[in-house]
Protein backbone atom coordinates (compact mmCIF):
# COMPACT_ATOMS: atom_id res chain seq x y z
CA UNK A 1 0.00 0.00 0.00
CA UNK A 2 2.89 2.35 0.79
CA UNK A 3 4.38 1.87 -2.65
CA UNK A 4 0.98 2.38 -4.27
CA UNK A 5 0.50 5.65 -2.36
CA UNK A 6 3.91 6.82 -3.54
CA UNK A 7 3.08 6.06 -7.18
CA UNK A 8 -0.25 7.85 -6.98
CA UNK A 9 1.40 10.89 -5.39
CA UNK A 10 4.08 11.01 -8.08
CA UNK A 11 1.44 10.73 -10.80
CA UNK A 12 -0.52 13.61 -9.23
CA UNK A 13 2.64 15.72 -8.95
CA UNK A 14 3.37 15.14 -12.64
CA UNK A 15 -0.16 16.22 -13.59
CA UNK A 16 -0.08 19.30 -11.35
CA UNK A 17 3.26 20.49 -12.73
CA UNK A 18 2.03 19.96 -16.28
CA UNK A 19 -1.10 22.04 -15.55
CA UNK A 20 0.90 24.95 -14.06
CA UNK A 21 1.88 27.28 -16.90
CA UNK A 22 4.45 29.22 -14.85
CA UNK A 23 5.66 26.29 -12.76
CA UNK A 24 4.98 25.31 -9.17
CA UNK A 25 7.17 25.44 -6.04
CA UNK A 26 8.03 22.38 -3.94
CA UNK A 27 6.45 23.98 -0.87
CA UNK A 28 3.04 24.12 -2.55
CA UNK A 29 3.29 20.53 -3.76
CA UNK A 30 4.14 19.44 -0.22
CA UNK A 31 1.38 21.51 1.39
CA UNK A 32 -1.30 20.16 -0.96
CA UNK A 33 -0.37 16.57 -0.13
CA UNK A 34 0.39 17.19 3.57
CA UNK A 35 3.90 15.72 3.32
CA UNK A 36 7.39 17.10 4.02
CA UNK A 37 9.25 18.93 1.26
CA UNK A 38 11.93 16.20 1.43
CA UNK A 39 9.28 13.70 0.30
CA UNK A 40 8.43 15.88 -2.71
CA UNK A 41 12.12 16.22 -3.59
CA UNK A 42 12.47 12.42 -3.56
CA UNK A 43 9.37 12.14 -5.78
CA UNK A 44 10.75 14.68 -8.27
CA UNK A 45 14.08 12.87 -8.32
CA UNK A 46 12.30 9.56 -9.02
CA UNK A 47 10.32 11.12 -11.89
CA UNK A 48 13.48 12.60 -13.38
CA UNK A 49 15.23 9.22 -13.21
CA UNK A 50 12.22 7.71 -14.96
CA UNK A 51 12.91 10.02 -17.90
CA UNK A 52 10.27 12.71 -17.40
CA UNK A 53 11.75 16.07 -18.50
CA UNK A 54 11.25 18.05 -15.28
CA UNK A 55 13.38 21.09 -14.52
CA UNK A 56 13.38 23.94 -12.02
CA UNK A 57 13.51 27.60 -12.97
CA UNK A 58 14.32 30.37 -10.47
CA UNK A 59 11.57 33.01 -10.24
CA UNK A 60 12.17 35.76 -7.64
CA UNK A 61 14.52 33.43 -5.79
CA UNK A 62 12.02 30.53 -5.68
CA UNK A 63 12.54 27.33 -7.63
CA UNK A 64 9.50 26.75 -9.86
CA UNK A 65 9.24 23.22 -11.23
CA UNK A 66 8.13 22.80 -14.82
CA UNK A 67 7.72 20.18 -17.53
CA UNK A 68 9.19 20.72 -20.97
CA UNK A 69 6.48 21.24 -23.62
CA UNK A 70 7.86 18.81 -26.25
CA UNK A 71 10.21 16.44 -24.47
CA UNK A 72 10.29 13.49 -26.83
CA UNK A 73 10.59 13.33 -30.59
CA UNK A 74 8.17 10.39 -30.76
CA UNK A 75 5.49 12.42 -29.01
CA UNK A 76 5.94 15.29 -31.44
CA UNK A 77 5.18 12.90 -34.28
CA UNK A 78 1.98 11.64 -32.62
CA UNK A 79 0.79 15.15 -31.78
CA UNK A 80 0.19 14.12 -28.14
CA UNK A 81 1.51 15.92 -25.11
CA UNK A 82 3.44 13.83 -22.60
CA UNK A 83 0.51 13.82 -20.15
CA UNK A 84 -1.96 12.88 -22.90
CA UNK A 85 0.35 10.05 -23.82
CA UNK A 86 0.67 8.92 -20.20
CA UNK A 87 -3.12 9.05 -19.71
CA UNK A 88 -3.65 6.68 -22.65
CA UNK A 89 -0.90 4.36 -21.48
CA UNK A 90 -2.26 4.46 -17.93
CA UNK A 91 -5.83 3.61 -19.06
CA UNK A 92 -4.92 0.48 -20.98
CA UNK A 93 -6.19 -1.72 -18.14
CA UNK A 94 -9.64 -0.24 -18.74
CA UNK A 95 -9.48 -1.06 -22.44
CA UNK A 96 -8.28 -4.57 -21.66
CA UNK A 97 -11.77 -5.27 -20.33
CA UNK A 98 -12.50 -5.89 -24.03
CA UNK A 99 -9.97 -8.71 -23.95
CA UNK A 100 -10.91 -11.48 -26.32
CA UNK A 101 -12.81 -9.12 -28.59
CA UNK A 102 -12.00 -8.83 -32.31
CA UNK A 103 -10.21 -5.57 -31.45
CA UNK A 104 -7.69 -7.21 -29.09
CA UNK A 105 -4.80 -7.55 -31.56
CA UNK A 106 -5.32 -4.02 -32.89
CA UNK A 107 -5.41 -2.64 -29.33
CA UNK A 108 -2.14 -4.37 -28.43
CA UNK A 109 -0.46 -3.02 -31.58
CA UNK A 110 -1.69 0.50 -30.80
CA UNK A 111 -0.22 0.39 -27.30
CA UNK A 112 3.04 -1.01 -28.64
CA UNK A 113 3.32 2.11 -30.83
CA UNK A 114 2.57 4.36 -27.86
CA UNK A 115 5.19 2.58 -25.77
CA UNK A 116 7.86 3.24 -28.39
CA UNK A 117 7.27 7.00 -28.01
CA UNK A 118 8.49 6.90 -24.40
CA UNK A 119 11.94 6.17 -23.01
CA UNK A 120 12.35 2.77 -21.34
CA UNK A 121 12.62 4.31 -17.86
CA UNK A 122 9.32 6.17 -18.34
CA UNK A 123 7.60 3.01 -19.53
CA UNK A 124 8.78 1.12 -16.45
CA UNK A 125 7.34 3.84 -14.23
CA UNK A 126 4.00 3.85 -16.04
CA UNK A 127 3.85 0.05 -16.04
CA UNK A 128 3.40 0.20 -12.28
CA UNK A 129 0.37 2.49 -12.39
CA UNK A 130 -2.24 0.09 -13.86
CA UNK A 131 -1.67 -2.15 -10.82
CA UNK A 132 -3.80 0.41 -8.98
CA UNK A 133 -6.70 0.14 -11.42
CA UNK A 134 -8.22 -3.17 -12.39
CA UNK A 135 -11.28 -3.98 -14.43
CA UNK A 136 -13.42 -7.08 -14.52
CA UNK A 137 -15.05 -8.02 -17.78
CA UNK A 138 -18.48 -9.53 -17.23
CA UNK A 139 -20.27 -11.93 -19.50
CA UNK A 140 -17.95 -11.71 -22.49
CA UNK A 141 -19.36 -13.59 -25.48
CA UNK A 142 -17.58 -16.61 -26.93
CA UNK A 143 -16.60 -16.36 -30.57
CA UNK A 144 -14.13 -17.49 -33.20
CA UNK A 145 -11.52 -14.71 -33.02
CA UNK A 146 -10.21 -15.00 -36.56
CA UNK A 147 -13.66 -15.34 -38.14
CA UNK A 148 -15.05 -12.44 -36.10
CA UNK A 149 -12.18 -10.17 -37.16
CA UNK A 150 -12.76 -10.98 -40.82
CA UNK A 151 -16.52 -10.38 -40.60
CA UNK A 152 -16.05 -7.18 -38.62
CA UNK A 153 -13.56 -5.84 -41.17
CA UNK A 154 -16.03 -6.49 -44.00
CA UNK A 155 -18.90 -4.87 -42.09
CA UNK A 156 -16.83 -1.77 -41.31
CA UNK A 157 -15.72 -1.50 -44.94
CA UNK A 158 -19.29 -1.91 -46.21
CA UNK A 159 -20.64 0.65 -43.75
CA UNK A 160 -18.03 3.26 -44.67
CA UNK A 161 -18.51 2.73 -48.41
CA UNK A 162 -22.33 2.47 -48.12
CA UNK A 163 -22.51 -0.98 -49.69
CA UNK A 164 -25.06 -3.67 -48.88
CA UNK A 165 -24.06 -7.00 -47.40
CA UNK A 166 -25.54 -10.49 -47.68
CA UNK A 167 -25.24 -12.66 -44.62
CA UNK A 168 -26.40 -15.92 -43.13
CA UNK A 169 -27.51 -15.38 -39.52
CA UNK A 170 -28.62 -17.68 -36.72
CA UNK A 171 -31.37 -16.19 -34.56
CA UNK A 172 -31.30 -17.15 -30.88
CA UNK A 173 -34.97 -16.25 -30.37
CA UNK A 174 -36.37 -18.32 -33.28
CA UNK A 175 -33.55 -20.90 -33.36
CA UNK A 176 -33.47 -20.54 -37.16
CA UNK A 177 -30.64 -19.80 -39.59
CA UNK A 178 -31.72 -17.42 -42.33
CA UNK A 179 -30.25 -15.39 -45.19
CA UNK A 180 -30.48 -11.59 -44.93
CA UNK A 181 -29.59 -8.61 -47.06
CA UNK A 182 -28.91 -5.54 -44.92
CA UNK A 183 -27.57 -2.01 -45.13
CA UNK A 184 -24.96 -1.88 -42.31
CA UNK A 185 -25.18 1.40 -40.41
CA UNK A 186 -23.40 0.96 -37.07
CA UNK A 187 -21.16 -1.36 -35.07
CA UNK A 188 -21.68 -1.23 -31.30
CA UNK A 189 -19.83 -2.81 -28.39
CA UNK A 190 -22.13 -3.48 -25.41
CA UNK A 191 -22.82 -6.04 -22.70
CA UNK A 192 -19.74 -8.11 -23.52
CA UNK A 193 -20.54 -8.43 -27.23
CA UNK A 194 -20.33 -6.66 -30.59
CA UNK A 195 -23.49 -5.86 -32.54
CA UNK A 196 -24.20 -4.82 -36.13
CA UNK A 197 -27.16 -2.50 -36.66
CA UNK A 198 -28.57 -2.16 -40.16
CA UNK A 199 -31.65 -1.51 -42.28
CA UNK A 200 -33.38 -4.69 -43.44
CA UNK A 201 -35.35 -3.98 -46.67
CA UNK A 202 -37.29 -7.24 -46.32
CA UNK A 203 -38.87 -6.05 -43.08
CA UNK A 204 -38.72 -2.31 -43.74
CA UNK A 205 -37.05 -1.63 -40.37
CA UNK A 206 -33.74 -1.32 -38.56
CA UNK A 207 -32.57 -4.46 -36.77
CA UNK A 208 -29.58 -5.44 -34.69
CA UNK A 209 -27.50 -8.60 -35.16
CA UNK A 210 -24.98 -10.20 -32.77
CA UNK A 211 -21.58 -10.59 -34.45
CA UNK A 212 -20.93 -14.11 -33.15
CA UNK A 213 -24.19 -15.38 -34.69
CA UNK A 214 -23.25 -14.27 -38.23
CA UNK A 215 -22.33 -17.47 -40.03
CA UNK A 216 -21.19 -15.95 -43.35
CA UNK A 217 -21.06 -12.40 -44.71
CA UNK A 218 -20.23 -10.96 -48.12
CA UNK A 219 -20.12 -7.38 -49.39
CA UNK A 220 -22.11 -6.67 -52.58
CA UNK A 221 -21.74 -3.96 -55.21
CA UNK A 222 -25.18 -2.52 -54.41
CA UNK A 223 -25.00 0.84 -52.67
CA UNK A 224 -27.41 2.51 -50.25
CA UNK A 225 -28.15 5.91 -48.76
CA UNK A 226 -27.51 5.86 -44.97
CA UNK A 227 -30.62 6.19 -42.83
CA UNK A 228 -30.68 8.25 -39.61
CA UNK A 229 -29.90 6.42 -36.38
CA UNK A 230 -30.43 7.40 -32.71
CA UNK A 231 -27.36 9.10 -31.22
CA UNK A 232 -26.83 6.23 -28.76
CA UNK A 233 -27.24 2.49 -29.43
CA UNK A 234 -29.86 0.64 -27.36
CA UNK A 235 -30.82 3.96 -25.78
CA UNK A 236 -34.21 2.75 -24.53
CA UNK A 237 -32.96 -0.47 -22.95
CA UNK A 238 -31.07 -1.50 -19.84
CA UNK A 239 -29.41 -4.07 -22.09
CA UNK A 240 -28.85 -4.50 -25.82
CA UNK A 241 -32.45 -4.55 -27.00
CA UNK A 242 -34.40 -2.18 -29.23
CA UNK A 243 -37.95 -1.19 -28.48
CA UNK A 244 -40.29 1.67 -27.69
CA UNK A 245 -39.88 3.14 -24.21
CA UNK A 246 -42.66 3.20 -21.64
CA UNK A 247 -43.01 4.46 -18.08
CA UNK A 248 -41.95 1.89 -15.49
CA UNK A 249 -42.29 2.23 -11.70
CA UNK A 250 -40.56 -0.15 -9.31
CA UNK A 251 -40.74 -0.05 -5.52
CA UNK A 252 -37.64 -1.14 -3.60
CA UNK A 253 -37.63 -1.81 0.12
CA UNK A 254 -34.99 -0.55 2.56
CA UNK A 255 -32.74 -3.57 1.95
CA UNK A 256 -32.02 -2.52 -1.64
CA UNK A 257 -32.79 1.21 -1.55
CA UNK A 258 -29.21 2.43 -0.96
CA UNK A 259 -27.81 0.15 -3.66
CA UNK A 260 -30.37 1.37 -6.21
CA UNK A 261 -30.16 5.01 -5.13
CA UNK A 262 -26.39 5.36 -5.55
CA UNK A 263 -26.30 4.19 -9.19
CA UNK A 264 -27.47 5.56 -12.50
CA UNK A 265 -29.30 2.71 -14.18
CA UNK A 266 -30.68 4.79 -17.06
CA UNK A 267 -30.56 8.45 -18.03
CA UNK A 268 -34.37 8.73 -17.60
CA UNK A 269 -34.42 7.55 -14.00
CA UNK A 270 -36.20 9.45 -11.23
CA UNK A 271 -36.06 8.41 -7.58
CA UNK A 272 -38.87 9.15 -5.11
CA UNK A 273 -38.32 8.55 -1.42
CA UNK A 274 -40.86 6.11 0.00
CA UNK A 275 -41.88 4.83 3.39
CA UNK A 276 -39.73 2.92 5.90
CA UNK A 277 -36.51 3.69 4.03
CA UNK A 278 -37.72 2.39 0.69
CA UNK A 279 -37.79 4.19 -2.66
CA UNK A 280 -39.74 4.21 -5.92
CA UNK A 281 -37.66 4.21 -9.10
CA UNK A 282 -39.23 5.61 -12.26
CA UNK A 283 -37.74 4.78 -15.66
CA UNK A 284 -38.70 5.33 -19.28
CA UNK A 285 -37.37 2.17 -20.91
CA UNK A 286 -38.45 -0.70 -23.12
CA UNK A 287 -40.04 -3.78 -21.59
CA UNK A 288 -37.49 -6.39 -22.58
CA UNK A 289 -35.54 -9.34 -21.21
CA UNK A 290 -32.82 -7.10 -19.77
CA UNK A 291 -35.34 -5.10 -17.70
CA UNK A 292 -37.11 -8.21 -16.41
CA UNK A 293 -33.88 -9.98 -15.51
CA UNK A 294 -32.71 -6.87 -13.65
CA UNK A 295 -35.94 -6.63 -11.63
CA UNK A 296 -35.88 -10.35 -10.81
CA UNK A 297 -32.28 -10.03 -9.58
CA UNK A 298 -33.57 -8.09 -6.54
CA UNK A 299 -35.85 -10.93 -5.48
CA UNK A 300 -38.39 -9.97 -2.83
CA UNK A 301 -36.83 -6.49 -2.42
CA UNK A 302 -38.46 -5.20 -5.62
CA UNK A 303 -42.11 -4.87 -6.66
CA UNK A 304 -43.33 -3.54 -10.00
CA UNK A 305 -46.02 -0.88 -9.62
CA UNK A 306 -46.49 -0.07 -13.31
CA UNK A 307 -47.21 -1.00 -16.01
CA UNK A 308 -49.64 -3.79 -15.10
CA UNK A 309 -48.43 -5.97 -17.97
CA UNK A 310 -44.85 -5.92 -16.67
CA UNK A 311 -46.01 -6.63 -13.11
CA UNK A 312 -48.01 -9.62 -14.36
CA UNK A 313 -45.02 -10.87 -16.33
CA UNK A 314 -42.73 -10.68 -13.30
CA UNK A 315 -45.34 -12.48 -11.19
CA UNK A 316 -45.58 -15.26 -13.75
CA UNK A 317 -41.79 -15.62 -13.90
CA UNK A 318 -41.58 -15.89 -10.10
CA UNK A 319 -44.48 -18.36 -10.05
CA UNK A 320 -42.80 -20.47 -12.74
CA UNK A 321 -39.58 -20.48 -10.71
CA UNK A 322 -41.57 -21.61 -7.66
CA UNK A 323 -43.00 -24.48 -9.69
CA UNK A 324 -39.52 -25.61 -10.68
CA UNK A 325 -38.25 -25.57 -7.09
CA UNK A 326 -41.34 -26.97 -5.33
CA UNK A 327 -40.97 -30.62 -6.39
CA UNK A 328 -37.34 -30.60 -5.21
CA UNK A 329 -38.00 -29.41 -1.64
CA UNK A 330 -37.19 -32.13 0.91
CA UNK A 331 -38.94 -33.03 4.15
CA UNK A 332 -36.16 -31.74 6.48
CA UNK A 333 -36.38 -28.29 4.84
CA UNK A 334 -40.14 -27.85 5.33
CA UNK A 335 -40.59 -30.04 8.44
CA UNK A 336 -44.08 -30.91 7.12
CA UNK A 337 -45.33 -33.84 5.02
CA UNK A 338 -43.79 -33.24 1.59
CA UNK A 339 -46.94 -33.56 -0.50
CA UNK A 340 -47.49 -31.34 -3.54
CA UNK A 341 -50.58 -29.79 -1.95
CA UNK A 342 -48.82 -28.84 1.29
CA UNK A 343 -45.90 -27.35 -0.61
CA UNK A 344 -48.22 -25.25 -2.75
CA UNK A 345 -50.13 -24.12 0.33
CA UNK A 346 -46.93 -23.06 2.04
CA UNK A 347 -45.82 -20.97 -0.95
CA UNK A 348 -49.28 -19.39 -1.17
CA UNK A 349 -49.03 -18.36 2.48
CA UNK A 350 -45.56 -16.87 1.95
CA UNK A 351 -46.65 -15.01 -1.17
CA UNK A 352 -49.68 -13.38 0.49
CA UNK A 353 -48.02 -12.66 3.84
Amino acid sequence: MARNSELVRQWEILREIDAARTGIPIAKLASTRKVHTRTIRRDLDALCRAGFPLFDDKVNGTSMWKLRAKPFRGLEETGLSILEMCALYFSRSLLQALGGSPFEDEMNRAFAKLERALPAASRRFLDQLPVLIKTKATGGKKHDGRKSREILARVMDASLSHRCVEMRYHSASSQRTKDYEIEPLRVSCADGGIYVTGWVPEYGEIRTFALERIRTLGVTDERFEPRPLPPEPFANSLGVFSGSPERVEIEFDARSADYVREREWHRSQEIIEGERGGIILRLCVSDDRALRAWILSFGASARVLAPAKLAQGIYEDIDAARERYAPRLKLPMLRIPATRQTIDNRFDLLRHA
